[in-house]
């Protein structure tokens, strides 16, 4: 049976889950990637690193996004929604870190585990380009979801 997912079975999937992809487009060209995400009800919590992805939505801040989750071919959830890009500075960012920090704690199973770019102990988000992590919101508007059961 296929089916849509009720508003409260949309807000379940997003906050069970930790990947996403994001569908950004700029400058003619359309780009999709997966993150690892914190959700709060309203919008998705991500990192990274200068690159491709962080170019595009700032040029561009709307994006589509989606999120699923499989227990076989058969049995499946999926979200796409709809958002716009927001790089965060400041406190903002610290405590937007400090979600992701721990968002993911019952993930990182040992030290060779951490993430590589700037979700450490101690470490600040930066804007600079340096190697550290840029902290951003994707402000979700319109999400919809589907389902198969068998």
């Amino acid at each position: 049976m296929l089916g849509s997912l009720s508003p409260a079975e949309v807000e379940d999937l997003l906050h069970a889950e930790f990947v996403a992809r994001i569908g950004c487009h700029a400058e003619g060209r359309t780009y999709v990637v997966p993150i690892t995400y914190a959700y709060d009800g309203d919008a998705l919590i991500g990192h990274s690193v200068d690159g491709l992805k962080l170019r595009m939505m700032r040029q561009n801040p709307e994006v589509c996004v989606e999120v699923d989750h499989m227990d076989d071919l058969a049995n499946w959830r999926s979200v796409i929604a709809r958002g716009r890009f927001e790089e965060l500075v400041g406190p903002v960012a610290t405590a937007a870190l400090i979600t992701l920090r721990e968002r993911f704690r019952p993930l990182l199973s040992s030290e060779t585990s951490q993430p590589t770019h700037g979700l450490h102990e101690g470490e600040t988000p930066t804007r600079t380009g340096n190697g550290g992590a840029h902290l951003y919101r994707i402000h979700l508007y319109e999400k919809t979801g589907r389902f198969e059961r068998r």
